[in-house]
């Protein structure tokens, strides 16, 4: 597996963001014409995800989000730059390569685009990403962010809290995890050519996890629409964990009463494990996890446990987290 460290990148190596808003600027107004046609919350019948791949419009790259609230949940420190967040990604459905979901991403369709809400919960959907959207109040959020390879990343990320759409959902009480399955769709996203993981992406969390005000769902960065390469047009972020366990381009969202196996935990049960929670003490098999580098930045420093959020700590309390990583 290629993976490339954030140490030595250049910053010549990456793409200002004039070139890259002025290269999407015609798509962006074209798609935003048709968005705001859209009101309201679709019900259709269940469908299989895969049938979402058949989007043929792109998604309102770089539009502005108004009426965003800043949260009190943000940190103070000091915003990664734009550049930076939006050309160096992990997102192996495009490429195992940092650089490369920027470019092959760029036309990436996600519009029309839905996402199935099932499993044990009163209300089973289809809805639009638009009425999603439209479902809560969003906020911006500016929230550390830790890859599990070493480097970190500030981010003001946009969207409202995923428990909102759990409790419309209305889960049964049988439901104790949630569930989440991202786009298959070999054809857009050439990663999935490859069998580098088990395709579709596969992620989850225990239900408090879900439902507490910090896991947010999200749908833009900077006070804009998602960019392609950063999970477009909708992505949890969970920032107390690492990076993986962020879902990007999700189309499923299904409650089990059985805990999901997801990707990573099932191509390497030794190195990555369900509850991936940022822990200075325990390593990854490879490498350690006490200190990280934040991108564009040359010293490290030291890795927080939960990534700095200690308002988590209570979900874990009598847990082993060594054992359960």
């Amino acid at each position: 597996m290629l993976i490339k460290k954030a140490d030595g990148i250049a910053s010549s190596e990456i793409t200002p963001k004039e070139t890259y808003l002025n290269r999407r600027k015609f798509l962006a107004s074209a798609a935003l014409t048709g968005a705001a046609a859209a009101t309201g919350v679709a019900f259709r019948e269940l469908v299989h995800p895969s049938t979402i791949a058949q989007a043929n419009a792109t998604a309102p790259a770089n539009a502005k989000i108004e009426g965003l609230k800043k949260s009190p949940f943000s940190t103070t420190e000091k915003e990664t730059p734009y550049k930076d967040v939006t050309t160096y990604n992990n997102f192996y459905e495009f490429s195992t390569d940092k650089d490369g979901p920027a470019e092959l991403a760029k036309n990436f369709k996600t519009r029309p685009w839905t996402v199935t809400i099932d499993g044990l919960v009163k209300k089973k959907q289809e809805l639009d990403i638009d009425a999603i959207m439209k479902m809560a109040a969003q906020e911006e959020r500016i929230y550390r962010h830790r890859c599990v390879e070493g480097w970190s990343i500030v981010v003001p990320w946009a969207g409202f809290s995923l428990s909102e759409l759990v409790k419309r959902a209305e889960s049964l009480g049988k439901a104790k995890f949630v569930e989440f399955t991202t786009l298959y769709d070999p054809k857009q996203m050439p990663g999935q050519r490859v069998n580098v993981l088990k395709w579709p992406y596969v992620e989850g969390l225990r239900m408090d996890e879900a439902m507490h005000p910090l896991a947010l769902l999200c749908f833009g960065l900077y006070g804009e629409a998602l960019p392609n390469q950063d999970g477009a047009p909708i992505r949890i972020v969970i920032p107390w964990k690492y990076g993986f366990k962020s879902a990007k381009s999700i189309v499923r969202i299904r409650f089990t009463e059985e805990q999901p196996v997801n990707t990573w935990q099932a191509s390497a049960p030794s190195e990555y494990g369900f509850y991936s929670n940022v822990n200075p003490n325990v390593d990854h098999p490879r490498w350690s996890q006490a200190k990280e580098r934040r991108l564009g930045e040359f010293f490290k420093r030291a890795t927080l446990m939960f990534n700095g959020y200690d308002q988590v700590a209570s979900l874990y309390s009598g847990m082993d987290l060594k054992k359960n990583f």
